[in-house]
């Protein structure tokens, strides 16, 4: 069954990323979905399910920025990372693919998860 998910972990904080927004684009730069973390980081649902989930290319878009002045981090006009932006593709359809972020407002890692 194909899907796609993802999770943010605030590594300045040591834990989940409640409130990140979140924006999914498809390869003709459509928006597919916005959404939010819950209290674990995550999302509630699937990013995709298998009855939505193509192959082709995505833009994963995470608002560090916004998250972290939401925190009460005393952050510069023009922050060092504002939106964290994730290309990625999708080779196989019925795959589950899950796109995680570490993030602080100076740097992040993503990788393809399980």
């Amino acid at each position: 069954m194909g899907k796609l998910t993802t999770h943010v972990l605030d590594t300045a904080h040591g834990c989940p990323a409640q409130g990140m927004a979140i924006r999914l684009y498809g390869s003709d730069g459509s928006l597919i979905l916005q959404t939010a973390t819950n209290q674990d980081g995550r999302c509630d649902a699937p990013l995709l399910s298998e009855n939505a989930i193509k192959k082709g290319a995505y833009r994963l878009e995470f608002g560090v920025a916004d998250y972290y002045r939401a925190r009460g981090v005393a952050l510069p006009d023009t922050p060092f990372l504002d939106v964290v932006t994730i290309n990625f593709g999708i080779a196989d359809a019925a795959a589950h693919y899950h796109v995680p972020l570490l993030v602080s407002p100076y740097g992040y890692s993503t990788y393809r998860g399980s």
